[in-house]
């Protein structure tokens, strides 16, 4: 996983620089070709098997029947996006092997989403990851939570979908507006036809695809220097072999407890409450396949990471073989990777053309997870809700209308990040805001049960206006001093590696020559703690507003929205804490293991949204068949 912002040299298209660009052969472009036609043809597959059969449940859940294996691949493949097969290797060809220790945090980050947010996710028997929010807070809060993940998600397609087609024009000479429109439309039309099952059975072909690409270029590097160990031998003697550093410094750019602890609530804001990833779980059989399906993922990261910085140790001692021309040395550092591909595979007809389709896996399948999960939240947030009266059929055509536009959206944004500039980081930054205020919001309501809907609105709010404050002030900061936004926090590139890990984004310099003070100090808080931060303003806020407006008293609240981690740690407190924060309710409760929402269409999915209203928030005194009571709180305090 890398985050990255800026780079110290602008990426430009081919036609604007000197850069000596590599030719592809038929065989490249034709093993190119292959990737986006098998990928069409299993989604086509999906989508024309059982053609006019087909439910929303179905089309936007899987119809909830996936195996553990191919989610933990689809989740792995929304993960690692092409940014991050080109920033890893370059952020361990740049700073040495610091950012591997990144792979501490994975099975926390794994972990708690397994056994804190799946169960109240799959419990609830929800489509949508800001479903909870209304089950929990009010509809308010709910389309607060939906409005902030369409924003974050519209400035993020264009730009993933733009920067690695940027990238490889200016290397290899592979038409920019070709590969943008190609991918767009390819991944368009699987996504919006197939639905969920198109888009987690592609990623599973395109995790192999970007498997064999990495792969491909170690074993082949790794013989031209001599071998792995050598390899590190040669980055040990130029000090790239980084020890564990303890500073506990939250503003040095990487440490071992900003990788190891920061990393962890990045990955939360990611696994735990982003939609693209909920829904990937909420698609499983069943509650234990999504638990595992989430522990499958742990090693498959860790190979991953593995491959990457391998890949940046191999480029390192291979130019340290092989002296870079001018040229490359040169170039943006988001270009090193595939200028090094180019260079180590040439005379291999193919090769070349398998990274590339290795490359554009980790944008078909990053993308493809966006559509999906947008075409989702629109449709469960803002239209089913005020209008319940849609058909199935309707509802279906409406869905696949939706995944196709905002593919045509994605397009469009694309031409817009061309255009933007230096602006484009600052767009970046925005997208990578989000995460971390989102992630406390769906913890206030899990963990908090005093918590109510204003101090969740204003909470979100504070947390947002923060994370602004933070990414924007440090741009601001560094252009009115004149800085050039060079090395970032994290790698070379100046895009996010997937859906989460750009909320972390700043554009904050790597190495400083004086200590900063004052604002431009705050400023420089390393990019993995940001999610940690900005989620905690949420919590804090929120609980301090709840307080000042009479917390639940006097309010509903469905005890199944309380995570059944809570009623374990309330076990903990004293009896007086217990009966003061009325706690003992809770942990009853949350004992008896069954459904929120019993009554539920065929296709697995509720009849409108006043049906969950109603099921979520009986009226006092009523029970349902099969699901936990809800009651009023009187004397709940903070």
């Amino acid at each position: 996983m890398s985050v990255g912002v800026s780079t110290s040299t602008p990426l430009l298209p081919a036609s604007d620089t000197d850069v000596v660009t590599s030719a592809f052969s038929l065989v490249d472009y034709v093993v190119f070709a292959l990737l986006l036609v098998l990928s069409l043809a299993i989604g086509l597959y999906h989508a024309f098997r059982g053609w006019g059969r087909h439910t929303v449940g179905q089309l936007l859940m899987a119809d909830r029947k996936m195996g553990c294996l191919p989610v933990a691949l689809s989740l792995l493949a929304t993960f690692q996006s092409a940014v991050a097969i080109l920033g890893v290797p370059s952020e361990i060809y740049r700073f040495g092997t610091q950012y591997w220790f990144l792979g501490c945090c994975y099975f926390l980050g794994l972990v708690i989403p397994a056994h804190v947010f799946i169960p109240v996710f799959y419990r609830l028997h929800l489509t949508s990851a800001y479903e909870y929010l209304e089950l929990r807070f009010n509809k308010a809060v709910r389309i607060c939570g939906t409005v902030t993940f369409i924003f974050q998600m519209v400035i993020y397609m264009g730009v993933v979908l733009y920067a690695p087609s940027l990238a490889l024009n200016a290397v290899t000479g592979f038409d920019l507006w070709l590969s943008v429109l190609t991918l767009g439309i390819v991944c368009t039309i699987y996504t919006a036809l197939g639905g969920l099952k198109a888009v987690i059975w592609t990623d599973v072909f395109q995790t192999l695809v970007m498997f064999l690409g990495q792969l491909v270029v170690i074993i082949v590097g790794s013989t031209r220097v001599g071998g792995l160990g050598n390899a590190w031998e040669v980055a040990s003697q130029h000090g790239r072999i980084s020890g564990i550093e303890l500073n506990p410094d939250p503003f040095v750019r990487h440490t071992f407890w900003t990788l190891a602890f920061g990393g962890v609530f990045m990955m939360l804001s990611l696994y735990g409450v982003n939609q693209a990833q909920v829904q990937r779980y909420l698609s499983s059989r069943t509650e234990k396949a999504a638990i595992l399906s989430c522990y499958a993922v742990f090693p498959c990261q860790q190979v991953v990471l593995c491959m990457s910085c391998l890949i940046g140790l191999v480029m390192f001692a291979y130019y340290q073989k092989y002296p870079m021309s001018t040229q490359q040395a040169q170039a943006a550092p988001d270009q090193f990777v595939l200028y090094f591909v180019m260079d180590l595979l040439k005379g291999l007809p193919g090769l070349p053309g398998l990274f590339v389709a290795c490359l554009f896996s980790g944008s078909l399948s990053t993308i493809s997870s966006a559509f999906n999960s947008l075409a989702t939240v629109t449709m469960e947030d803002l239209i089913r809700p005020w209008f319940p009266q849609f058909s199935e059929v309707q509802a279906i055509m409406l869905s696949r209308i939706l995944a196709f536009g905002y593919g045509l959206l994605c397009l469009g944004m694309a031409y817009i990040s061309s255009q933007m500039g230096p602006v484009l980081q600052a767009a970046l930054s925005i997208f990578g805001m989000v995460g971390g205020p989102l992630l406390g919001l769906f913890c206030l309501g899990m963990f908090f049960p005093c918590a109510n809907p204003p101090g969740a609105i204003v909470g979100l709010l504070a947390g947002l206006v923060m994370a602004f404050w933070i990414g924007i002030g440090s741009i601001v900061t560094k252009m009115a001093f004149g800085v050039a936004p060079s090395p970032s926090n994290i790698s070379s590139f100046s895009l996010p590696s997937n859906l989460t890990t750009v909320a972390m984004t700043t554009l904050m310099p790597s190495t400083t020559h004086s200590r900063p003070t004052g604002l431009q100090r705050f400023y420089s808080l390393s990019y993995l703690w940001y999610s940690a931060h900005n989620s905690t303003t949420v919590i804090v806020v929120g609980l301090i507003v709840s307080w000042l407006t009479g917390g639940m008293r006097g309010r509903t609240l469905n005890p199944r929205t309380i995570s059944p981690v809570f009623s374990r740690l309330v076990d903990l407190l004293p009896l007086s804490c217990q009966k003061r924060f009325h706690c003992k309710s809770y942990s009853q409760d949350l004992s008896v293991d069954t459904p929120a929402f019993p009554e539920k269409m065929s296709n697995g999915m509720l009849k409108n949204s006043r049906d969950k209203e109603a099921m979520a928030v009986p009226e006092e005194g009523s029970a349902h068949q099969g699901s936990s009571p809800t009651f009023i709180l009187q004397e709940t305090s903070l």
